[in-house]
């Protein structure tokens, strides 16, 4: 078997959340470094890579003690991360572009580095996709809260663009179900990591399902 096509000079945005593949994720973009990548990639249809921040804020903040010299506090992030596509665009201001993005496949980096103007950029090589994966009879439970939350969140007239969960929902698979519960639970930053970052999309959705059982969301 060959190896994946790896991706050069990938433009990176580092945040403080963790993007699931087929999750929605909303920015409101008006720092100077990423106005110029993010107009280019929806002009071109490129993807960028989402990655989780372990060190620094999603905003650069001045620090003229900080060990690279440049002025601004350290930015560090984890080596696994997930594509975006661009999926809504708008200028609403000079200065200021909103975009909303789906997460498409997972990747690790390989090398990465910083531009003078602050952007950072890595050549990557992307992971596997999870297999489809029907969700066993003793985790139904865990597509049946969700499909209840889905439910009820329609029933009180909620915009879909507002919905936490976007369509087309694949209340039948393993992966789709617990990247979606992933989003949704309130849980450290570093488990939502780890947990996008198994191979196995059935041992993620036994764990959710562990998580779900311990706050009496599905018993």
């Amino acid at each position: 078997m060959s190896d994946p096509l790896a991706l050069f000079s990938l433009p990176l945005f580092p945040l403080g959340m963790v993007l699931y593949p087929g999750g929605a994720l909303t920015l409101r973009i008006f720092e100077v470094r990423y106005l110029d990548m993010i107009g280019k990639c929806h002009k071109t249809g490129a993807p960028f890579g989402v990655v989780a921040l372990t060190q620094g804020a999603e905003v650069r903040k001045p620090d003229h003690d900080t060990p690279t010299g440049d002025g601004f506090a350290l930015e560090m992030f984890h080596a696994v991360g997930t594509l975006a596509t661009i999926t809504e665009f708008s200028t609403p201001q000079a200065g200021l572009m909103v975009i909303r993005c789906t997460g498409m496949q997972r990747f690790r980096l390989t090398q990465h580095q910083r531009l003078k103007h602050g952007l950072w950029v890595a050549n990557v090589s992307p992971l596997a996709n999870d297999l489809a994966v029907k969700i066993p009879d003793d985790l139904q439970v865990v597509a049946a809260a969700l499909d209840n939350l889905i439910n009820t969140l329609r029933a009180r007239g909620l915009p879909l663009a507002q919905m936490p969960v976007q369509a087309p929902y694949q209340l039948d698979d393993c992966g789709w179900v617990a990247n979606r519960w992933c989003e949704l639970l309130p849980m450290p930053l570093e488990d939502k990591q780890r947990l996008m970052e198994l191979d196995n999309p059935l041992v993620r959705l036994e764990l959710v399902n562990d998580l779900l059982e311990r706050s009496g969301i599905a018993n």
